[in-house]
């Protein structure tokens, strides 16, 4: 019997990615500027900032950083299969469903994924319309939101 593999499930035990490699260096050319309203529990809301500076088939050279440069700039190369393995989450803690958030870049449509550990739950909402990392994402512990993270902007 042929079974195709899915190339969006990872591994053995692991739900299916959001998005598969190709897709990420589809919707990741070189130019892309992501911004980001980062939101955590005892802290001044900031702006942060993701740069995908140079990508060929193999992967992609990103800087990372403070909007307001209170932080160096981070610079690493990923391939593209890594960027994917971000949101290979294992299957028996995570929920997937179909949602719809309005946030800053618009009203978007969303696979939501409920991701929980022994500390609390982390939800990640990644959209079709904006491949890779998800358009924002919150980290509950206690029944508090500790931290949201929130795509203000992409191009």
């Amino acid at each position: 019997m042929n079974v195709e593999h899915d190339p969006r499930v990872l591994g053995p035990g692991l739900a299916p990615t959001p998005f598969t490699a190709e897709q990420i260096r589809a919707g990741c050319p070189a130019g892309r500027m992501i911004r980001l309203l980062v939101e955590e529990e005892g802290a001044e809301p900031y702006l942060r900032f993701n740069h995908f500076t140079s990508c060929d088939e193999a992967g992609a050279v990103t800087e990372r950083g403070r909007v307001d440069g209170g932080r160096e700039v981070v610079t690493d190369r990923s391939s593209w299969r890594e960027l994917q393995e971000h949101a290979a989450f294992p299957a028996e803690v995570t929920t997937i469903e179909e949602d719809t958030i309005d946030i800053p870049v618009g009203v978007v449509e969303c696979l939501r994924y409920t991701v929980r550990d022994d500390e609390g739950v982390t939800t990640f909402w990644f959209s079709a319309a904006y491949p890779g990392m998800p358009v924002r994402y919150s980290r509950v512990e206690n029944g508090r939101t500790v931290s949201t993270t929130t795509m203000i902007a992409s191009g």
